[in-house]
């Protein structure tokens, strides 16, 4: 058995989970589908991992891997934004979800020569800090305009909401700027947040930034744009049918929470996803059972 450290969740967050399940829940038990929600976050990868196993012949060794220090291992931020996977009747083809996946990062001259590269060289560099500013030009620049060419067109006059974390740099809501590019070609595009220190609630966090992972350390980059490369090419091939899974995984862990009033100390529910879609059963939405809805509205009234 093996236990991870989640969240530490106050009654005001708890609080906060709970009414932001309920909302998403219609008046016959099932939750929305969240066909209209995109969920935005971001995540470190790093060019190596600490620790990485290996299969090796009898006369092999293991491969050399090495830096100068392991506390400062070469490592980029990205921010992802992913919506549920389905089928397109306008474009009559299939959506896989993926919006997009871009890097922080920035070019600039190599100050001095090297036996890399002359000076004067354009090189890629992380940027050291994402603050707000750097985060809201990542979503009028790229984010926006992805979800406005890649998102069905049935939701070309239809309510899209973008769900994000409560971080710092979030804190951009109300910038007029933003707001104009939101309602940009007649869009109607929320930017929300959910409820505080509840990761379980974003399907990225909740599984999906996992897979991009687990692809992207197949291969062993030695540069900062070999690392972008490989991350971008994990995103692009992960399986969509994953992070429809991860949708659904996101319904039950709700009901979950509302069972224990709000918390995060809830076992996962397992329900067969893989076989439910093989056999063609794989539901849209959870059902929410009549307890978890009565244990959410006491909990809220007491």
């Amino acid at each position: 058995m093996s236990s991870r450290v989640k969240p530490l969740l106050t009654e005001e967050n708890k609080k906060a989970r709970i009414q932001f399940c309920l909302s998403l829940i219609k008046p016959n038990r099932e939750f929305e589908d969240l066909y209209d929600h995109v969920h935005i976050d971001e995540k470190w990868f790093y060019l190596m991992e600490e620790k990485r196993s290996y299969y090796l012949m009898n006369d092999e060794g293991p491969p050399l891997r090495a830096c100068k220090s392991k506390r400062f291992i070469t490592k980029v931020m990205f921010l992802a934004a992913v919506a549920r996977p389905r089928y397109d009747p306008h474009r009559k083809q299939y959506f896989d979800g993926k919006i997009g996946l871009w890097p922080f990062v920035l070019k600039e001259p190599a100050k001095r020569n090297s036996k890399n590269r002359p000076k004067g060289t354009m090189i890629t560099k992380p940027v050291e800090s994402v603050n707000t500013a750097v985060v809201k030009k990542m979503l009028v620049e790229n984010v926006l305009p992805s979800i406005r060419s890649k998102f069905p067109r049935f939701y070309k006059h239809a309510p899209i909401y973008i769900q994000q974390d409560n971080a710092g740099p979030h804190s951009y809501h109300y910038d007029e700027e933003l707001l104009m590019e939101c309602s940009k070609e007649g869009r109607d595009i929320e930017i929300k947040s959910q409820p505080p220190n509840s990761p379980d609630f974003n399907v990225l966090d909740l599984g999906f930034f996992n897979s991009i992972q687990s692809l992207q350390h197949h291969s062993s980059p030695k540069t900062i744009g070999e690392l972008i490369e490989c991350v971008i090419g994990a995103f692009n091939s992960s399986d969509k049918e994953k992070l429809n899974n991860v949708f659904l995984t996101f319904q039950t862990c709700m009901e979950s929470a509302m069972l224990v009033a709000g918390g995060n100390q809830y076992k996962m529910q397992r329900m067969g996803k893989e076989k439910l879609s093989r056999e063609g059963r794989l539901p849209v939405t959870i059902t929410c059972s009549e307890n978890s809805i009565l244990k959410a509205n006491e909990s809220l009234n007491t």
